[in-house]
């Protein structure tokens, strides 16, 4: 039991290490241009190129690390990021600031699938779910604190600094992962399996459920802080406690879906999209008034990473024994789900709709719960098969 929680927490610390320079730069793009002499929507394209590596480079570098000892490839995927966290430190032009986000994000993916593969073989497969959502919430802790931290400290010592931090911190998760993580045998298992995996139509499914259904979260989240301030009347100040308490409401719903995952995967997942479908039905109405827009935001964070743990519950439930490549490819659709959901909301806010993303956001996650039922069959004979007749890994609750 020990053992297991020393994993999973060592993992939780290195998914916050590598989840907090995903979003670092946003908040420093101001200081970034004006440092390396580029506009700040230029320096904003640092924030695509990640993205990009992330949904492109991920399901590659697990693909050509699928055969690679487990133990020894989390340590090569941190310093990996740590490489690419110090060039971009040290950048002396906006090209190799780009080149250092790219390499960082080439880690993120394949690292973030392999801690969640990790979490469930280091735990009960009964505790599954549970063990997702601990490592996840090193995620949603990143955008809690780290985040706001990072920007903190760029703001007082330079866009730098942070980064600086974040590789010694990635060097520190490297050692705390080395002295923790057991060492088991390379998979056995073919990259040609992995591949066959990730394009079983359940697999698929999954995937697309991801992606459309946290298109439905970034639809809103993106666009909130206006949201807040010029429909309901927020001040700033109170606007960025709004921000921590849905944040800690996140780590909260992320954790109990986590539990909930373990007792019933479908249950859980149809529940979260269901309840996010309301929430955000309901939001345009919310922010007319303080009040509401208070509950309102806090049901979204409760709801907003509860997709998580079943989200991938469902990829491991179907991907047998070549999951990384599949899990790799889904951490990619979180990714893809946030830019098609930004890239919604904005077209309404550009059109004068700021206070209507919530319905935009509503009708993408309808769309998840739908998916949902074509990924988890109601039947036994469905849910025990995949579609191509071949036996699927049983989860707990199903």
């Amino acid at each position: 039991m020990r053992k297991s929680f020393a994993t999973l927490a060592a993992l939780c610390v290195s998914v916050f290490v590598v989840g907090t320079s995903e979003y670092l730069i946003a908040g420093l793009l101001p200081r970034v241009g004006a440092d390396l002499r580029v506009s700040v929507g230029t320096a904003g394209q640092a924030v695509t190129a990640y993205a990009l590596g992330v949904v492109v480079g991920g399901p590659v570098v697990a693909v050509l690390t699928a055969r690679l000892p487990r133990k020894g490839l989390a340590l090569g995927l941190m310093l990996l990021f740590a490489a690419g966290s110090a060039l971009t430190a040290v950048a002396p032009t906006y090209e190799l600031l780009l080149a250092g986000r790219v390499v960082s994000s080439f880690s993120h993916a394949a690292f973030l699938a392999l801690a969640l593969v990790m979490a469930v073989d280091a735990v009960p497969e009964e505790r599954a779910g549970t063990a997702i959502s601990v490592v996840a919430s090193g995620f949603t802790v990143a955008t809690l604190l780290g985040v706001p931290l990072g920007v903190l400290l760029g703001d007082s010592a330079g866009w730098r600094a942070p980064f600086a931090v974040l590789t010694a911190l990635a060097l520190v998760s490297a050692v705390l992962l080395a002295a923790v993580l057991p060492r088991r045998p390379a998979p056995t298992g073919r990259v040609r399996d992995e591949v066959r995996v990730v394009t079983r139509r359940p697999v698929l499914l999954a995937i697309a459920t991801t992606a459309v259904g946290f298109a439905g979260v970034a639809a809103v989240f993106t666009y909130i802080a206006p949201l807040l301030t010029r429909v309901s009347g927020f001040s700033s100040a109170a606007v960025s406690g709004l921000l921590l308490a849905y944040g800690a409401g996140s780590f909260v719903g992320n954790l109990a879906a986590g539990r909930l995952t373990d007792r019933s995967m479908s249950a859980t997942v149809r529940g979260v999209f269901g309840g996010l479908t309301g929430v955000l039905v309901l939001m345009p109405f919310a922010v007319a008034r303080q009040p509401t827009a208070v509950a309102a935001v806090l049901l979204f964070g409760l709801l907003a990473t509860a997709t998580i743990a079943p989200l991938q519950g469902l990829i491991l439930r179907h991907a047998g024994s070549a999951p990384t490549l599949a899990v790799a490819a889904n951490v990619g659709a979180f990714n893809l789900g946030a830019a098609v959901g930004s890239a919604v909301g904005g077209v309404l806010v550009s059109a004068g709709a700021l206070r209507w993303t919530g319905l935009a956001g509503a009708v993408l996650s309808l769309m998840g719960l739908l998916l949902t039922y074509a990924v988890l069959p109601r039947t036994p004979a469905a849910a025990g098969l995949a579609d191509d007749g071949e036996p699927v890994v049983a989860v707990p609750g199903r």
